[in-house]
């Protein structure tokens, strides 16, 4: 089921054609996210994580039967991990991206248009930087996590990043059939897209929006003509076309490296950044999440290579405790890091001040 709402926002001067009319595009683009079906069932999602700095990322793995909550010191929903997942943090307060040990993805992106409940609501509150991780502790499945989703249960609270800019987000799930949901906040309200059609998502507009502007781009055949700028629109018209066109494989490693191919031909160069444009960044990491066997891949732009770790042999079970894989200051490790995780006390989510 999918809920749509109007869509109200600055703009600039730059339009693009549609088959709905003129639309103008407003200045916040960071990150795109794709997921791949390949031959056989081979699923993958890819993400670029587009930032203005350092976000001193680093990969946990978090077990099953955690005691979680919302990250407010008081009016937080509470639950206990069902299931295990690694994630890679932002600044050491928030889950940004991860797959749990059903193949359940989670990407969370940049969105200016978010506009979150009330602080009047009652209902329990989960901060952003914890949202992307109740859904891989809760659900399997996009399907549950959308029915789960529906009751609107607790209300979403944006924080601020440590540098000081807005926590403004939307987020996406995919899971091992392929299945995906975009959810986002407009006017305080959730809207909720679910279907595999929904299968790429970048930043501004709204999804409704972006869905219009890429029906232009439809009528080309992409081989010929594309949009080639780094905004969020453009990114949205390639990734789409090419995360179909390019190799469709069973095999897990012809895959991910198709992944990889279109979420650098929709990354954001390093360097590249305007001054009266914050929200244009370069992109400074990459994840692919092979949901059919299991692995998650990451990548930081500034590292020759890619790490990955297997999460059927990451020992999940209540008890085993939450282990951090430090990649702050380490930008050389690449490889199969399965085995080098160690102990941790887990991270605080980031809270409203």
């Amino acid at each position: 089921m999918r809920r749509s709402f109007l869509f109200s926002a600055p703009v600039i001067a730059i339009v693009a054609l549609s088959t709905c009319g003129v639309i103008e595009l407003p200045i916040a683009d960071a990150c795109t996210r794709a997921v791949y079906f390949g031959k056989e069932k081979q699923t993958v999602t890819g993400r670029s994580m587009d930032w203005v700095e350092d976000m001193q990322t680093n990969l946990w793995a978090f077990p099953r039967g955690m005691k979680r909550d919302g990250g407010l010191s008081k009016g937080s929903l509470e639950w206990t991990s069902k299931y295990g997942s690694i994630v890679a943090s932002v600044y050491e307060g928030g889950s940004a991206d991860g797959m749990n040990e059903k193949g359940l993805v989670a990407n969370m992106l940049y969105l200016a248009e978010s506009e979150y409940p009330s602080e009047e609501d009652k209902r329990p509150g989960v901060c952003i930087s914890a949202w992307a991780q109740y859904l891989l502790d809760n659900f399997s499945s996009v399907e549950d996590a959308v029915i789960d989703a529906k009751k609107e249960l607790f209300r979403v609270v944006p924080v601020v990043a440590p540098n000081g800019m807005k926590g403004s987000v939307h987020l996406s799930i995919s899971d091992a059939s392929g299945d995906s949901a975009i959810f986002e906040y407009v006017h305080g309200k959730l809207a909720i897209h679910h279907g595999k059609e929904y299968q790429v998502m970048t930043n501004s507009p709204i999804y409704d929006k972006q869905i219009a502007i890429n029906e232009y781009w439809k009528e080309f055949d992409g081989a010929v003509m594309l949009p080639g700028t780094v905004r969020a629109a453009d990114r949205f018209a390639r990734a789409i076309y090419y995360i179909n066109a390019c190799q469709q494989s069973d095999k897990p490693r012809e895959a991910v490296a198709a992944v990889f191919s279109v979420m650098r031909n929709v990354s954001v160069p390093r360097g590249i950044r305007k001054k009266d444009q914050p929200n244009l960044s370069s992109t400074i990491w990459l994840t692919v999440s092979d949901q059919k066997n299991l692995v998650y891949y990451y990548q930081d732009t500034n590292s020759p290579g890619a790490l990955w770790v297997k999460l059927d042999k990451i020992d999940f079970k209540e008890g085993s405790g939450v282990r951090k894989l430090t990649l702050v200051n380490k930008p050389d490790t690449t490889g199969d890091q399965t085995a080098n995780f160690e102990k941790s006390e887990p991270f605080k989510f980031l809270a409203p001040h």
